[in-house]
């Protein structure tokens, strides 16, 4: 049986840490693995709480009188040195639910107003981002946005382009962009349902 026998944290940075982890495997050999996490102690990392923490939002919102444009964002990411489509997105504050998060990110970074639709917790609940490398969960807030574009409120470390996209530019998003995974599968659903979150209001 798979163990973990010690949690040493490698990194004291704002957002996010580095940790290592000595283990022993399925096989009973000892190993090395290492996580990064939102969490600033190791106390307080998943593996230890057992308790599943919303780290963050991702706002998948349309826009327009006909509800037929998608806000995305182009952000350039230092990870891969480029820009990268994405959905406005965010850290959950201390003591803010993550509703309230996706409608205050949405004004900071598009300047836009969210009005939050009711969603099934099924598709609202937080999910695992890469699972692989990180203890990381989102959960997602769908609605409706309004207003003008802005940048005002953007952080200086923030290089981030709004774009409100049709269908035709999602699919010439999807076909040539680089796009981040989570917004690429919602952007199929935004080409393929007839009506405006559909996929929301299908009886499971």
């Amino acid at each position: 049986m798979e163990k973990i026998k010690k949690i040493s944290k490698v990194t004291d940075n704002p957002y996010v840490n580095l940790y290592n982890l000595d283990v022993v495997n399925r096989k009973g050999n000892d190993g090395r693995y290492y996580l990064a996490s939102r969490t600033k102690k190791a106390e307080e990392l998943e593996l230890c709480t057992k308790r599943q923490k919303v780290n963050g939002v991702i706002i998948y919102s349309l826009y327009g009188e006909k509800r037929d444009r998608v806000v995305l964002i182009r952000q350039y990411r230092y990870a891969i040195d480029n820009y990268i489509y994405e959905f406005p997105a965010g850290l959950v504050e201390e003591g803010e639910d993550f509703h309230e998060t996706a409608v205050r990110e949405l004004r900071e970074e598009t300047g836009l107003i969210l009005h939050p639709v009711k969603a099934d917790p099924m598709y609202e609940r937080p999910y695992y981002t890469t699972i692989g490398m990180t203890d990381e969960c989102c959960g997602t807030v769908y609605g409706y946005a309004d207003g003008e574009i802005s940048q005002d409120m953007l952080e200086d470390s923030e290089d981030i382009e709004v774009v409100l996209a049709d269908k035709e530019e999602v699919r010439r998003i999807l076909r040539e962009e680089r796009v981040a995974i989570v917004c690429s599968y919602m952007l199929m659903h935004f080409l393929h349902d007839e009506e405006s979150f559909a996929f929301l209001q299908k009886k499971r």
